[in-house]
This record gives structure tokens, C-alpha cells and sequence, in this order.
């Protein structure tokens, strides 16, 4: 991220004139790939926030913090964005128009598995883990109520899709829900890409770059909020986009949308 003030070329100023660039705080969380933590790599969404402010008016200023940690200081004003939400897990903050990505809970199975999920009876007589919380459509989640014994959950922790894969793979499980981009991302790293496959998906939230609804900041934010769409419409019109999904073994999000907020 930038660290360093924006030089102000204005017309008919001394030469050491300049215009500070404006602070803007920026609360986070670890969630590989979108976000990562202490690496060299940022995370995808890390990378796109990178590129639309770079040389630009702000400095960014990003802290990672536990998630509910991080929606309270940004709906308090203490930080003024946060990365990366759907707008149902804080829908009192504030949303540009243009997303970062796009989260979908998907379905993982073995390569040689038939089963591909495309609706609640595609899933009669499964045996399914899931992490616990996770966010679910409105359907499956009535399926789940009305047939507990199918599902299994698994504690929702940095060991969860291992445990999840070791369980698929000895035949414990038919299939498990996970979020694709993590689940992709995983596999590559540990090299069994080849051994799974997504199955199918059955949830899926556009995220963002959230703002602070505090109304002591409405005018910066909305300056702010302007700039990001402004800059992202750009990015989504480039190649760039690709590039930067490339690099972590993912597909441009924008051909997997079909919903409407």
C-alpha cells in the first residue's frame, strides 16, 4: 500500500508546495486468498486495493483484527473501511456500488465422485460436513433442519479443510461445504487439486470495501466511495483484473454472478 504523501502538482505553486494525502484507515482480516496476513503476497483483494489507490490522494493505513472486532471500529468510525463484507454480515455500513469479489459456499467431493450439487434433492442420502456458522441459501438451510442426521459439523478453525479433506478422502464424508476461492487456493498449495473437485455451489455474496456510516465522516466517505467505484470500474475493464486473480490460481469472479442486492 501507498506509504508516502501525494505530490501536488498544481499550476502557479512554489515548487515545495504539496497536499498531504488523506489518512484513510483500513480494518481487515486474515482470510486467504481474498486477505493475507504476514506474507509477501497480499490476497487478491489485497492486491485490487493495492492497484485502485496507488498514487492516488489517500495512504492507506491497514490493521488486521478478529472479525467482529473489525466491523465495531469501522461502525463506530474508529476505522473508516473494512475488508471485505457481504452486505448481509453488516448491513448498517456503508457500500459503494462496486464489489472486490465475489464469496461462494460451494460443495467439495472426490475427483471420482458423481455427486454434483444442484438442488436440496441432489442431496438425499449424503453424508455432508459443514463448519459451524457458516451462511447458507435459505433452501438448504430448510433441508438441514428437516434432515440433521445427514449433516456433520466440523468446528469452523485454520483446521477445518484439512479435516474436511482427511474425512472425504476415507470415505467419511460424501461431501463438504466449503468457500471456493479458500478451497482452491488450499488444494493448489498442498498439491491434491487433482484428488478433489468442486461440486457445485449454493451461496454466493458479492463483497466490498465497507464503509464507515458514522456521520461525523459522511463527507470524506463519500469521496472516498466515489474514487473506489471510479477506479475499480476502470480495473474491471482491464486485464489487469485477471492478472492479479491469476496469481493466486483464480477465475475473474464477474462470469460467476447471478444475483441480485
Amino acid at each position: 500500500m501507498r506509504k508516502t504523501p501525494w505530490l501536488c502538482c498544481i499550476p502557479l505553486l512554489v515548487a515545495s508546495s504539496y497536499c498531504p494525502a488523506e489518512i484513510i484507515k483500513i480494518a481487515t482480516i486474515d482470510w486467504p486468498p481474498q486477505l493475507i496476513q504476514g506474507q509477501q503476497q497480499l490476497g487478491y483483494i489485497g492486491d485490487i486495493v493495492e492497484h485502485i489507490f496507488q498514487d492516488g490522494p489517500y495512504t492507506l493505513v491497514i490493521k488486521t483484527y478478529p472479525w467482529s472486532r473489525a466491523i465495531a471500529l469501522v461502525r463506530s468510525g474508529e476505522a473508516d473501511a473494512l475488508l471485505a463484507p457481504a452486505k448481509v454480515e453488516a448491513p448498517d455500513l456503508l457500500y459503494p456500488e462496486q464489489e472486490v469479489g465475489l464469496q461462494r459456499m460451494c460443495f467439495v467431493t472426490k475427483s471420482g465422485s458423481k455427486f454434483q450439487y444442484t438442488n436440496t434433492e441432489s442431496l438425499l442420502g449424503m453424508h455432508i460436513g459443514y463448519a459451524q456458522d457458516t451462511s447458507v441459501s435459505q433452501e438448504l438451510n430448510a433441508y438441514m433442519v428437516k434432515h440433521k442426521r445427514q449433516f456433520h459439523v466440523i468446528p469452523y478453525n485454520g483446521k477445518y479443510l484439512a479435516r474436511s479433506l482427511d474425512k472425504l478422502a476415507l470415505g467419511r464424508l460424501d461431501t463438504f461445504l466449503f468457500t471456493y476461492n479458500s478451497t482452491i487456493y488450499e488444494l493448489q498449495k498442498l498439491g491434491k487439486a487433482s484428488y478433489f473437485r468442486m461440486a457445485g455451489c449454493d451461496y454466493s455474496a458479492k463483497i466490498y470495501l465497507a464503509f464507515t456510516p458514522n456521520p461525523t465522516s459522511i463527507s470524506k466517505i463519500s469521496a472516498l466511495a466515489k474514487y473506489f467505484d471510479e477506479k475499480m470500474i476502470q480495473l474491471k475493464n482491464s486485464d489487469k483484473l485477471q492478472a492479479i486473480m491469476h496469481r493466486y490460481g483464480l477465475q475473474d469472479w464477474q462470469q460467476f454472478i447471478d444475483i441480485k442486492e
